[in-house]
């Protein structure tokens, strides 16, 4: 399993209130949760992300409160993978929970830079900044959690 994208790159603490603003809570539809991803730190985001690129971001992605809504506006954006530093508990657990694959990396954080165009083994954990000719080694995801990324979130692969 791999994924493969240009990068969108972010700093520390980014909070779910900015993932996903609070003003659009009221809604569930994914397609609305994406069109309003990251617009109060990146107005242009929605115009320039594309299916399978990736986020990446320093120390404690995620942060902030525990709406599950911020994970599926990344994921519905287009957005295959984030790669951070570290993340916030509860981010990190509904982002598995609904099937988006996060990679905990602090090389890859530090090195990787926006527009990079950069690749991720999931199985091996190796993430490859094509545009640096670099590999930084992360962490391998078990086959659980493949088995719940593949099915596209944890309730999915309990069916």
């Amino acid at each position: 399993m791999k994924a493969h994208g240009r990068v969108h790159k972010y700093g520390d603490n980014v909070d779910t209130d900015v993932i996903i603003p609070a003003r659009y809570l009221n809604t569930t539809d994914h397609k609305e949760l994406a069109a309003h991803c990251m617009e109060d730190i990146d107005t242009e985001f929605v115009n320039k992300v594309n299916e399978g690129d990736i986020m990446v971001a320093e120390a404690n992605f995620g942060c902030g409160s525990s709406r599950e809504h911020a994970p599926i506006a990344i994921k519905a954006s287009g957005i295959s993978c984030v790669i951070a530093k570290t993340f916030a508990r509860i981010f990190y657990r509904n982002a598995i929970n609904i099937g988006l694959p996060i990679i905990e990396c602090p090389e890859a954080a530090e090195k990787i830079n926006d527009g990079d165009e950069v690749e991720i083994d999931f199985e091996s954990g190796v993430i490859t900044n094509r545009t640096k000719n670099e590999t930084y080694q992360g962490q391998a995801f078990p086959d659980f959690l493949i088995n719940i990324i593949n099915s596209n979130g944890l309730l999915n692969s309990l069916k």
